[in-house]
């Protein structure tokens, strides 16, 4: 009887530890046209609240490779979204600005709409429900 216990113990820990939980989505998102290797980009996930406003709720950053990078938002729970990412040349992780107020390095965001003027939450906003996402971000 004692081995049989022992065995069904083991049995039943033995599916547990195969079990795994999803707790939230995964993004992918790739950027192929970055102008050059030198530096680093900065890619984060906001929500209206924070887009904009400093760092998203996640935060992501990548060498370049050939002018690509690849980045994977993990875990991340329903709702509604946008991307912003950034070509850090100079790797002072921030945008820096010419004297009349244009952008010196390249960026993008989910959308890809580029208008004249600062990027708005309504452009760039997704939909995460139940299945991973992909995008690509053109700088």
């Amino acid at each position: 009887m004692k081995s049989i216990s022992l065995t069904l113990a083991f049995l039943f820990f033995s599916v547990l530890s195969f079990a795994q939980e999803t707790t939230g989505i995964s993004i992918k998102v790739s950027i192929n046209n970055v102008t050059s290797d030198e530096g680093k980009v900065l890619i984060s996930l906001h929500t209206e609240d924070t887009f904009m406003k400093g760092r998203g709720i996640q935060t992501l950053e990548s060498t370049i490779e050939n002018g690509k990078v690849e980045f994977t938002f993990e875990d991340v729970s329903a709702g509604t979204y946008a991307i912003m990412a950034l070509h850090d040349e100079n790797e002072n992780s921030r945008m820096d600005y010419e004297t009349n107020g244009m952008p010196k390095e390249s960026y993008g965001m989910s959308g890809n709409e580029m208008f004249m003027g600062p990027p708005n939450f309504m452009d760039a906003k997704f939909e995460v429900k139940e299945e991973d996402l992909e995008f690509e971000i053109r700088f």
